[in-house]
């Protein structure tokens, strides 16, 4: 059996990470910084949405700003030639 991250992989999935920017509750003048990341779909981050809506509606640290960054793993092999040898005994 194929575990879950491969498996969304396979569907489509790509590992997202987001830089989350946020107020601190009783200091809103001082931003602290979070870090998310998950497999999400690439436009439109059905579950960074999610976990945006539970921050908006759940926590008291109001969002900043939200940085993302998504990269689709399964990709062709990146193949490069080298001149060379190697023997293995």
């Amino acid at each position: 059996m194929a575990s879950r991250d491969f498996a969304l992989q396979m569907a489509g999935y790509g590992l997202t990470t987001a830089n989350i920017l946020y107020r601190m509750p009783d200091h809103p003048k001082i931003l602290q910084s979070y870090v998310w990341q998950e497999y999400d779909l690439h436009p439109g981050f059905p579950e960074l949405r999610k976990f945006l809506d539970f921050w908006v509606r759940q926590l008291e640290g109001p969002l900043h700003a939200v940085t993302v960054a998504h990269s689709g793993l399964i990709k062709p092999a990146e193949l490069k030639l080298l001149d060379g040898e190697f023997r293995v005994h």
